[in-house]
């Protein structure tokens, strides 16, 4: 019997698809649920919004950014229990697409993918958990950060699973 070879059963790749797409929202749904006044908090901080305004060059530079981040702790507990969430989500995805031989570039993504949504629960655990105007700005520059890093990560395992690959069929 001839051993299966990477992306042998299409049928995998719908099923994993799937889980990923209703464990999304399994968690939006359940991070709702636990966040007491989820709705009423979430009007409050649409509200808050303000624009924080910096020097630039001979002018300013505004941004948008909450007026009081500190009145909005539950709402960002809450953002970064969907981000753990994810994070969670990706990992239980990884194996999957190991087990079933995806296709590398559905590996790398994973991982990717991994790496990012576990940098962004750091993130907003460390700076927008913090409370602050800094914090928050922090917050959206290093997951801008992650996101880069994210795709770093996606082409180095695609890289050296390619090259591993390459060395193993001995062309």
């Amino acid at each position: 019997m001839a051993a299966r070879t990477r992306g042998d059963w299409g049928w995998h790749e719908g099923i994993i698809s799937a889980i990923a797409i209703g464990g999304v929202f399994i968690i939006l749904g359940l991070v709702v649920i636990l966040t007491p006044n989820f709705g009423a908090k979430f009007g409050n901080f649409v509200s808050d919004f303000t624009f924080i305004y910096y020097p630039f060059g001979t002018g300013t530079i505004s941004f948008p950014a909450p007026q009081n981040p500190a009145l909005h702790y539950d709402l960002f507990n809450a953002a970064m229990n969907f981000a753990i969430g994810i994070a969670i989500l990706q990992i239980i995805i990884l194996p999957m697409r190991l087990a079933f031989k995806s296709r590398i570039s559905r590996i790398a993504e994973t991982v990717g993918n991994l790496v990012f949504w576990v940098g962004a629960a750091v993130v907003a655990n460390v700076y927008l958990l913090a409370g602050t105007i800094e914090g928050w700005f922090q917050f959206w520059a290093y997951l801008i950060i992650f996101a880069g890093v994210s795709l770093i990560v996606r082409g180095i395992v695609q890289f050296s699973r390619g090259f591993s690959h390459r060395s193993e069929t001995g062309s």
